[in-house]
């Protein structure tokens, strides 16, 4: 079994014990893993495994004899191993971070994040919240995202559970503009959060493994359904989910994103300068004050909309197609508004 799949269960096996005051029988800590990750069965020898794992890591687990029969307790040094501290500026940087996600609220996710949030309300003194909540005040999150995914909640579990089990997801897909969704199986690999909207990074399972468009990014808004299938796959020896998004400014998949050249007059240079399009954008500056703009996208659609925000102050100079198509936008855009 894969190293991810023990510690996600280890992990899981301690959440279990703390929730047990009176400890658990083998069973029934199996039969609550089971039903928590979403396996289709697990060994007690399994669990037995982890158990000793987790003990020969150093934490405090016990096994003692009871009415209903040998139970696993947490010890009284592994109660206490989560005591939370924190001063009143890492609780603002903590509640600004619950602020910015926000638009994963109905999510697995948010879930964790109020429960963690929770623990802190519960364990920390008076006196670094009064702190903490005068100074709060005068810091404010907004420009997010209304969006709120309860309704994709179940979807999403479905699909977490197939990215940490290596398994092949049967999906109902529906773009917009189609008609109807259409059937796809994905090989998941991982998930996005991406201006407030959650994405599937995943692999078409029919297309071949040198196909440049096999791996693609699938929008959670538009999954109607996802079940778990019990077939398995391998993500590829070389696929870093780091390294595959950080060659484009936006959230489209490209097998080698393009360079895109954008001359920028000196009114606007200061916009682009102050709100960096990519980390690694590069930025040629002119005598006259104005810049050339080197960035890498994955497409087109994510340079276009930012060129048109700045109107005449930024002109696309490389490559002649997005250019061509920013001049048929420009010119159907100027026959909508001279009809009247």
């Amino acid at each position: 079994m894969a190293r991810n799949e023990q510690l996600i269960r280890q992990h899981k096996i301690l959440q279990i014990l703390e929730r047990y005051r009176y400890g658990c029988l083998l069973e029934e800590i199996r039969d609550a893993l089971v039903d928590e990750l979403g396996l289709s069965s697990l060994h007690t020898r399994t669990v037995r495994r982890d158990i000793e794992s987790l003990q020969a890591a150093g934490l405090d687990l016990d096994v003692h004899d009871s009415g209903r029969g040998r139970v696993w307790k947490l010890g009284a040094s592994g109660r206490g191993m989560h005591k939370i501290t924190a001063t009143a500026t890492e609780l603002i940087a903590l509640s600004l971070g619950r602020d910015l996600l926000l638009p994963l609220s109905g999510t697995p996710f948010w879930v964790g994040v109020e429960s963690f949030w929770t623990k802190i309300q519960e364990q920390l003194p008076e006196g670094t919240w009064e702190h903490y909540r005068k100074y709060r005040q005068v810091l404010y999150v907004t420009g997010l995202s209304a969006k709120n995914y309860s309704a994709q909640e179940g979807t999403l579990k479905n699909l977490n559970r197939a990215i940490h089990q290596h398994r092949i997801v049967e999906v109902a897909y529906q773009k917009p503009g189609q008609p109807s969704p259409s059937g796809r199986r994905l090989e998941p690999y991982g998930i996005v959060f991406h201006q407030g909207s959650i994405y599937i990074v995943a692999a078409a399972n029919e297309l071949s493994e040198d196909d440049p468009n096999r791996i693609r990014h699938w929008k959670l808004d538009r999954f109607k359904k996802a079940e778990v299938t019990d077939d398995y796959f391998k993500v590829p020896k070389d696929f870093d989910l780091e390294e595959h998004l950080g060659g484009s400014i936006g959230i489209f998949a490209a097998h080698e994103p393009m360079d895109f050249k954008i001359k920028v007059t000196a009114a606007a240079a200061s916009w682009v300068v102050e709100d960096p399009w990519h980390a690694e954008q590069k930025v040629e500056q002119h005598e006259d004050g104005s810049i050339t703009l080197t960035v890498k996208a994955a497409h087109e659609l994510e340079i276009i909309p930012r060129v048109l925000a700045l109107g005449p102050e930024a002109e696309v100079l490389a490559p002649k197609s997005t250019r061509e198509a920013i001049k048929t936008r420009v010119e159907k855009m100027a026959e909508v508004y001279s009809k009247r």
